[in-house]
């Protein structure tokens, strides 16, 4: 008896020593990889773990498959070591997934300002990741159930009815199925990527986690929005960064029409210079509506991402209305009634105009210059310019007349 105690102790170290041997030659080989390449120390770091306890097992196993080859026990014990095996197997895969997506998410940052592609990349690395990781745990679940010939005979039976099987599955798991499908469809379609800025169910926030069941939107008072993947396969949404963080915004105000476009115009000039928020793409004043005994006049501003249009916005209304206040303040919004008498009828001038120092602004967003008329081909692109019989230059056809209701879409970008 201690004759086979002592035999079964020898088989044991010789394996287990040469297993962590061999172990210890790898962790050697990658502290000198290390040395050169930054990746393999992270490397060594993740997976340090799960392949020591995998080498210890398979050494284990070694040595008492060879002290009880012959043993009742062995079936017992083979089966045990096979779990352990593909358990330490399954951790060691995860935990290489894991090194690859990090490495992955590292070459491509997302702190810079034109960062579309890597956004896209972080997305679907994500997405990648859980997916491999899901499959490695139901591969290795598998395997160690199918290691028991009781499990392997039911499952023989469930194939068997494979179909009925799989109707069942797909009625009860109906929504989980969407959700998964949908968040796949969204990561690979570029139609949704981490960090883009959104608007969705009236709120404005940033995608900051998609999963393959749902979508967390931060929003911009710090709160969290869960929203499920199929929201955004079946409901329209904003995306503010679907190809560029760059935005354009609006700042409308109501006043009297003693205003002056003009100097309104010059001064909306000199704020903008002073602020580093506006990124020099383009401002327009213009005059939008006169009804209702007040005129409309809309800025038109562009700021280089979400968050800065919106304090730029700010900034130009504050600055605008200081300066209506103090300069201006004839222009400001009132109601007034005038009383008059009636004044005998004057000569009229020659022409029947009045003449006055002041003048109508020729620039627009769409036209004046070659930036605006470059911004109108967009919309006016494709677009038959047809004159009418009788007309003159400047008639079009009813063709023509979209372009007026393309002019007025800025109003509404931006908004709020």
């Amino acid at each position: 008896m201690l004759e086979d105690w002592f035999g079964f102790g020898v088989a044991v170290a010789i394996s287990v020593g040469s297993a962590l041997l061999f172990a210890l030659a790898v962790e050697v080989i990658m502290r000198l990889v290390a040395r050169r390449y930054p990746w393999a120390r992270d490397l060594q770091t993740k997976t340090r773990s799960p392949f020591w306890a995998l080498v210890l097992v398979l050494g284990l196993w070694v040595g008492v498959h060879a002290a009880l080859r012959n043993t009742d026990w062995m079936p017992i014990v083979g089966r045990v070591f096979t779990v352990a095996a593909i358990a330490m197997l399954a951790w060691l895969l995860i935990a290489f997934v894991r090194f690859v997506a990090d490495l992955a998410l590292a070459h491509n940052s997302i702190d810079m300002p034109d960062n579309r592609l890597a956004r896209r990349l972080r997305t679907q690395t994500l997405i990648v990741k859980r997916l491999a990781i899901a499959l490695i745990v139901v591969i290795a679940v598998g395997a160690e159930l199918f290691s028991f010939d009781s499990v392997r005979a039911v499952g023989a039976s469930v194939l068997a009815s494979a179909g009925i099987a799989s109707i069942v599955a797909g009625l009860a798991a109906q929504s989980v199925l969407g959700n998964m499908f949908a968040g796949i469809q969204l990561v690979f379609s570029d139609a949704l990527r981490v960090d883009d800025v959104i608007v969705a169910q009236g709120e404005w926030g940033r995608v900051g986690e998609i999963t393959l069941s749902y979508v967390v939107l931060d929003l911009w008072d710090d709160r969290r929005l869960v929203l499920p993947c199929t929201y955004f396969t079946t409901t329209p949404y904003e995306n503010w960064t679907r190809q560029g963080s760059e935005l354009l915004g609006s700042v409308e105000f109501d006043l009297d029409w003693r205003v002056s476009p003009q100097r309104m115009r010059e001064h909306l000039e000199q704020v903008l210079t002073e602020t580093p928020l506006y990124d020099g793409r383009a401002n327009v004043l213009q005059v939008t509506e006169a009804t209702a005994g007040y005129v409309r006049v809309r800025i038109l501003v562009t700021a280089k991402d979400a968050p800065t249009l919106y304090d730029l916005r700010c900034f130009v209304r504050e600055a605008m209305v200081l300066w209506i206040q103090s300069v201006m303040p004839d222009a400001a919004p009132a109601q007034r009634v005038l009383v008059s008498e009636q004044a005998a009828p004057g000569p009229r001038k020659r022409g029947g105009a009045a003449t006055s120092a002041e003048h109508a602004g020729e620039s627009g967003f769409f036209t004046g210059s070659a930036e605006a008329e470059e911004r109108a081909s967009h919309f006016t692109h494709g677009i038959p310019r047809v004159v009418r019989e009788g007309e003159g230059d400047d008639a079009v056809t009813g063709e023509i007349s979209e372009v007026g209701e393309v002019v007025e879409e800025p109003e509404s970008v931006a908004r709020g």
